[in-house]
């Protein structure tokens, strides 16, 4: 037997419209339950059994979803916003209570999980589990194998502790350097603020991975597709080990 949920709520949650809006289709006779016209908001609906259709077109439930998305420069990570389009913008998808998991910057590309999954959300972005994501970037000056031990060490970006070990490749070093890092924080501008710590600025970034989940190649920016039942469940059974001690 599968969740049972008023018909008003079921309906909004698959984009028919607002609560007040379904109300009033439902009202009007436009809703019917297993063949028959209801005019009940609140009736409870078995999301696996009952067949709801909405001016005589069916309306199947869908609990979850889990896209991919290649954020492109531009965009805010972020369900709304009046000055900028947002990722949301170019998700076409069912349910109406999607969120992006975590935040790029604005002028970041990259990997961005989009979903309305919160557990799967809380598990990726806690602190705690210390789940990696690995950027591509090019750097306004040269990186060096200095730079390298400093970030495995940790760098000062002006908060009560350092930053904990990053890995860093040096792709290629020069006036302008291009480098892989590897972090397992998130903290605001956490790149840019580490490069700057050691007198550099990041000119481009873009996220190549993030826990299990690593950006499709077939994508280009402002594209995405849905996880597979493969990734998904990569994503929801990874439980990265958590630090012994927090770093001093």
């Amino acid at each position: 037997m599968g969740a049972k949920i008023r018909l008003d709520k079921y309906l909004a949650n698959m984009g028919i419209g607002t609560r007040t809006e379904v109300k009033a289709y439902i009202r009007k006779g436009k809703v019917t339950v297993n063949d028959t016209v209801t005019k009940s908001p609140e009736l409870k609906i078995d999301t696996d059994k009952d067949q709801v259709c909405f001016e005589h077109q069916p309306v199947g439930y869908v609990r979850q979803e889990y896209y991919l998305f290649y954020k492109p420069a531009g965009c805010v990570s972020a369900t709304e916003d009046k000055t900028h389009r947002t990722v949301l913008d170019y998700i076409d998808a069912k349910r109406k209570d999607l969120f992006p998991v975590g935040r790029l910057d604005i002028d970041t590309e990259g990997l961005l999980l989009i979903t309305n999954d919160g557990a799967l959300a809380h598990q990726l972005l806690s602190p705690k589990k210390h789940v990696k994501k690995t950027y591509y970037a090019r750097i306004d000056g040269l990186v060096t194998a200095e730079d390298v031990r400093a970030f495995e060490e940790g760098v000062d970006i002006g908060e009560e502790k350092l930053t904990m070990p990053a890995d860093l490749e040096i792709l290629s070093a020069g006036e302008i350097s291009e480098i892989l890092i590897t972090i397992c924080e998130g903290k605001y501008h956490q790149v840019k603020r580490m490069f700057e710590a050691v007198g550099k600025n990041v000119i481009y970034l873009k996220r190549l991975s993030m826990g299990t989940l690593t950006l499709d190649a077939a994508l280009q920016p402002g594209e995405y597709r849905s996880l597979t039942k493969q990734e998904i469940a990569a994503l929801s059974q990874q439980t990265p080990k958590e630090e012994e001690r927090e770093q001093e």
